[in-house]
């Protein structure tokens, strides 16, 4: 037989595309082509093949070789497609029987000894081919992952020689590789963290309600060892929200690592990232810090210090959850369901009024202006951190010891439950509508909103806000209706001394 089939897969964002390879052998000056908008590192495979096959003591077809990566208008790219073209190649030659591949799928990038090597985006290549009921071959240092879905059958193979031994039913490969057993806890404790309470206090709130947050204070109080704590107090991870999270990190360029199974991701990155790197981008869009913090925690540190510009474009996502990247030839929409969590000194130096501060009226005016108003107006808490008591410097021995964070994530999801029953979402993300049904407020607390409104310019965005944080801290104190007292606590979570 002269023509044969094979099932792969193409990368589009977080999805994975069908994409058939069609080898067709025919008389003619020996050559090889590769056709279906493939990119340089997919028609470079030809060479990669030629000496896999060699190497692994299969002839190569001295014939013309014509290789359809169908559809032609999907773009491939990567090193995937080599173990599919060879396989292709040998069922076409009638070196390995053509109906062994009818159902399943191939991924998986051959060196030149024959060796499978691993690639991009096996999960989501996993998740799809268990949907359309095929078994898929993977390069063996990526079984685990594609073990992650728990669905469908997956194989793992070392070499193409495997592989084919497997086809022929000479040798029978290991199927969906456990993942692991017991989940690994390797967040830092909030126990670490002394004194500030009240930042403790804010970040607990933060965390039930998944509220962003803004710590405003001098250097060494803090701001960044309470934000490292976030992810450890959050509740644990759905399935579905790990099947996701690892989708996104599985397509990055760092790939994703199976000991981060139901971790919440934490992303810090730094205050020199470009904006492309922030929400992602390329030719080929690939996600950016955004999109792998995805159900888990955006840190930024020294907010005034980031390029206005890059600031900006977090606005859109922070409101809808996903973030939109349209390029010339194709468009891909990750999503971006982050907690925002950023720091900030009072002044450049960050020592506001102290004696060591020489900071002019100019310098702080324009430091907190590089935080635009519609962004500020986006974080659901500001939180003023003080400098720490020097007490706590040196512990004694009869000091009550900090809440740990098990300790803080018990209340967290006990609060977070309830919003869940009651509106099947966490509070930060509740509509208008939803807000007038289950964040309602008497005439006295209506009127104490509208004094705080005039009185700090606050907007009708931050009005929501305020009664999102209020509907949280009611959920932590077992209320079922906001009271004075939460509203008050809420509305003192607007406003900053340092973000005049």
């Amino acid at each position: 037989m002269s023509i044969a089939t094979v099932y792969s897969r193409a990368l589009t964002g977080i999805y994975a595309q069908a994409v058939t390879v069609e080898v067709h052998l025919s008389n003619g000056l020996p050559s090889l082509s590769i056709v279906g908008m493939a990119e340089t590192a997919v028609k470079e495979s030809k060479d990669r093949v030629r000496s896999a096959l060699i190497n692994s003591q299969f002839t190569f077809p001295q014939q013309r070789i014509t290789i359809n990566l169908a559809p032609a208008d999907l773009p491939k790219e990567g090193g995937r497609f080599d173990l599919p073209i060879a396989l292709g190649i040998l069922a076409a030659s009638n070196q390995i029987p053509v109906q062994s591949l009818s159902n399943m799928e191939f991924i998986g990038e051959l060196g030149l000894t024959g060796e499978l090597r691993a690639v991009r985006g096996v999960l989501p290549t996993a998740l799809a081919t268990s949907e359309a009921n095929r078994q898929l071959m993977v390069p063996f240092e990526n079984a685990e992952e594609a073990a992650l879905t728990e669905q469908g059958e997956s194989f793992a193979a070392k070499t193409l020689l495997e592989v084919c031994s497997h086809l022929h039913d000479q040798l029978r490969l290991p199927t969906n590789l456990n993942k692991q057993q017991h989940i690994q806890n390797n967040y830092a404790d909030l126990a670490d963290v002394r004194g500030q309470a009240s930042a403790r206090r804010a970040l607990e709130i933060a965390a039930a309600g998944s509220h962003s947050i803004l710590f405003a204070g001098p250097p060494g109080t803090g701001k960044t060892m309470l934000a490292s704590r976030l992810p450890g107090i959050l509740p644990p991870m759905s399935e579905q929200e790990a099947i996701e999270t690892a989708t996104i990190h599985s397509i990055s360029s760092a790939g994703f690592q199976v000991e981060n199974w139901m971790q919440r991701p934490f992303r810090a990155p730094h205050h020199t990232a470009s904006a492309v790197a922030l929400v992602g981008g390329g030719s080929q869009p690939k996600p950016g810090e955004i999109s792998l913090a995805n159900h888990g925690v955006l840190f930024l540190d020294e907010l005034p210090e980031f390029d206005r510009k890059v600031l900006e474009v977090l606005r859109e996502p922070i409101e809808s959850g996903k973030i939109t990247i349209s390029r010339a030839a194709n468009q891909a929409e990750f999503p971006s369901k982050f907690q925002l969590v950023a720091a900030m000194n009072p002044c450049p130096c960050g020592y506001l009024g102290q004696a060591r501060c020489h900071c002019t009226e100019e310098q702080v005016r324009r430091y907190r202006g590089k935080i635009s108003g519609p962004l500020l107006d986006r974080i659901d808490m500001l939180m003023e951190v003080p400098a720490v008591d020097k007490k706590l410097l040196r512990p004694q021995p009869d000091d009550v010891p900090p809440e740990s964070s098990e300790v803080v994530r018990q209340r967290v999801i006990q609060a977070r439950q309830i919003q869940l029953e009651r509106a099947n979402k966490a509070n930060a993300s509740l509509q208008h509508k939803e807000l007038e049904v289950f964040c309602t407020l008497s005439d006295h607390d209506f009127q104490l909103v509208e004094k705080a409104i005039s009185r700090f310019g606050l907007s009708a965005r931050a009005y929501h806000r305020i009664l999102k944080v209020a509907r949280t801290i009611a959920d932590l104190a077992g209320s079922p209706d906001i009271q004075t007292v939460h509203l008050t606590e809420a509305i003192g979570y607007r406003r900053l001394d340092t973000a005049n």
